[in-house]
């Protein structure tokens, strides 16, 4: 592990995170914490968190909120409080060591119980262990690849931890989408997709999903989110996430 924070927003966030070589936050990170505006009071899961990077970004943004890190990895979890600790966030950060793919009566014992949250946020392993080729890093395998049906697994934990009307919002691949939507399945309604660019005129790389559990409301598609310009900057409302701007 490396001793040197990265500053996130402007320096008001600090984040330790892995070496290289092991899973690191980055954009998709900033993308999902701005996804959605939580109600004032409330209760944020970050599902498998990491260090920490969604959580703590939203309750930057949010500081009337309470903030829940779950991840599964020992070593990430220590990272994850020493983050909540150096950024004076204990209070109302807390992390949970527990693996989201587990049965349920590990979940609940481990800390994860049925209706906690008002908002869940993830960004889950993006790739089929079956057809992707596997970092020989342990850490950025594990957070970047899925077994047969896991999804599925990590989406049933999700609303099984969302309160009734609870929202979750998600980031994936782009071409996950079929996956994604069969995952919500009937678990959700008021399926709100919108595609990320890395430029305007290149294919969707990645997709922001937003959904409510228990809602019968149609599905939609929402205009294109573009990462950079012609010339590789950020556009300005991507460089004003990244400097923790609403």
């Amino acid at each position: 592990m490396t001793d040197q924070a990265d500053l996130w927003f402007g320096g008001r966030l600090r984040l330790r995170q892995p070496e290289r070589g092991g899973h690191r936050a980055g954009t998709d990170a900033v993308l999902l914490a701005h996804l959605l505006r939580p109600d004032p009071g409330a209760t944020i899961f970050d599902l498998g968190a990491g260090t920490g990077a969604v959580g703590l970004a939203v309750a930057l943004l949010h500081p009337e909120c309470r903030v829940v890190l779950v991840e599964r990895d020992s070593g990430l979890t220590g990272l994850a409080r020493e983050n909540v600790e150096n950024n004076g966030m204990t209070g109302r950060v807390r992390v949970v060591e527990a693996d989201i793919l587990s049965p349920g009566r590990e979940r609940h014992s481990a800390g994860l119980t049925p209706g906690m949250a008002d908002l869940v946020l993830t960004n889950p392993p993006f790739f089929d262990e079956a057809r992707h080729r596997n970092s020989p890093h342990p850490g950025k395998r594990d957070a970047h690849s899925f077994g047969k049906g896991d999804l599925d697994g990590w989406v049933r934990t999700c609303a099984d931890v969302l309160a009734a009307d609870g929202r979750l919002g998600l980031v994936h691949r782009a071409d996950a989408l079929g996956q994604c939507l069969d995952a919500l399945g009937n678990r959700f309604g008021a399926i709100a997709v919108r595609p990320v660019h890395a430029r305007d005129d290149r294919p969707a790389i990645r997709i922001l999903a937003t959904a409510r559990k228990g809602s019968r409301a149609p599905m939609m598609l929402l205009p294109p989110l573009v990462l950079q310009d012609a010339e590789g900057r950020f556009t300005p409302a991507v460089e004003a996430m990244h400097r923790g701007e609403a």
